[in-house]
């Protein structure tokens, strides 16, 4: 099969970026292991948070910013509601790094912030039960994206573009051939195009190593659950997302939305797993539902009992910082790997980002801090 640009992996970046160079003209081919959305890569689980004033760093608000436009503009595309804007609330001391970073991201950028005290945060929202000394920032604009919906309109319009999806295509073995194009073997035959976008998470590694590029990624297991709670007290017009340092480990979470329940999730901490290891499912090690209830009955009382849970994983980088580059030898190699658990986000501006570049040669953002080479 021929194509101009192949993309491997059809999770959240290579489905926005498979879109939008569809979009644009180019004959494209996603090669995916499943059929997306599903639930092999990091990308379900129904909800991700999306923040603007960022814990993370300011160097990411200018992508954040651009990304909430294409929501949007993704949104009136597909008639879908994929955007809930509810607003998070971001807590954690004063000296933690990640609620300086926020406040930071926030000034420097001009986005609307408001700093809260614990007690003013109970008052405001009852149902929690902070300690003396937790505060806050609460983000009005920031929310809740739903990612399988996302996938499924990203999917659609790809396809109405012009793109082919391979579904149960993973990629055995990556090639540069001698026509100056890459050739991937799969179950269904073998791919050439003209360049390749790799965003295929856990098996990014293995196939830039291939290619003779190492990258420094670990796989991390990490578990959510959702819990009975109230709608009429913890649902979106009464009850923010959250991001949470607390002394325990950093938490997030979402009102109870659709009649599914309070969401939880920690994120970091986790197991250390090799590629291609099997996921066990949640409740198999103890800590699972320890940790999570653990949380919300110290500071979420009013929370009900455990519904279900859920595993996944993280694909990190030592920094937990994304990797967004070219290959310094074989200048038709893109690659968008790891996310570090925190790039669902991102996931509208990184397709276009990838179809800028692999088509006018310029990303359009200033990419220094996420190189490959800061790795040494």
């Amino acid at each position: 099969m021929q194509a101009d640009i192949m993309v491997i992996g059809a999770g959240s970046v290579g489905l926005a970026a498979g879109y939008q160079l569809a979009r644009r003209g180019a004959r494209v081919v996603l090669l995916d292991e499943g059929a997306p959305p599903h639930a092999l890569g990091s990308h379900h689980g129904s909800t991700r948070l999306v923040r603007y004033a960022y814990g993370e760093g300011a160097r990411y608000v200018p992508l954040l910013l651009r990304a909430r436009r294409l929501w949007q503009d993704l949104e009136a595309e597909s008639g879908e509601s994929l955007l809930l804007p509810c607003g998070v609330l971001n807590l954690g001391r004063a000296d933690s790094l990640f609620i300086q970073q926020v406040a930071a991201s926030a000034r420097e950028y001009g986005l609307a912030l408001e700093q809260l005290e614990g007690d003013a945060i109970g008052r405001r929202w009852p149902a929690w039960c902070l300690p003396e000394g937790q505060g806050g920032a609460f983000e009005p604009q920031a929310g809740v994206l739903y990612c399988e919906r996302v996938l499924l309109a990203y999917r659609r319009l790809a396809e109405r573009a012009g793109a082919r999806l391979l579904e149960y295509s993973a990629v055995r073995t990556l090639r540069i051939d001698g026509e100056g194009g890459v050739r991937a073997s799969t179950a269904r035959g073998e791919v050439h195009a003209g360049k390749v976008l790799i965003c295929a998470g856990q098996h990014s590694a293995r196939l830039l190593a291939g290619l003779g590029l190492s990258l420094p990624l670990t796989r991390v297991r990490k578990t959510f659950a959702w819990y009975r709670a109230d709608e009429q007290a913890m649902g979106p017009g009464c009850f923010p997302g959250f991001s949470a340092d607390m002394a325990q480990g950093i938490y997030y979470g979402f009102p109870t939305l659709d009649g599914a329940g309070f969401k939880v999730g920690r994120h970091d901490g986790g197991q250390l797993l090799a590629p291609g290891e099997p996921l066990t499912p949640f409740g198999a090690l103890a800590e699972d539902r320890v940790e999570l209830d653990a949380f919300v009955h110290r500071y979420l009382p009013g929370v009900g009992e455990l519904i279900e849970g859920k595993a996944c994983h993280y694909i990190r980088t030592p920094d937990e910082d994304f990797i967004l580059d070219r290959h310094p030898e074989h200048e038709q190699v893109f690659f968008a790997s790891a996310c570090s658990g925190h790039g669902f986000k991102f996931a509208s501006v990184l397709g276009e980002l990838f179809a800028h570049w692999m088509l006018d040669g310029d990303p359009g953002f200033d990419l220094a801090p996420f190189r490959l080479a800061r790795f040494g």
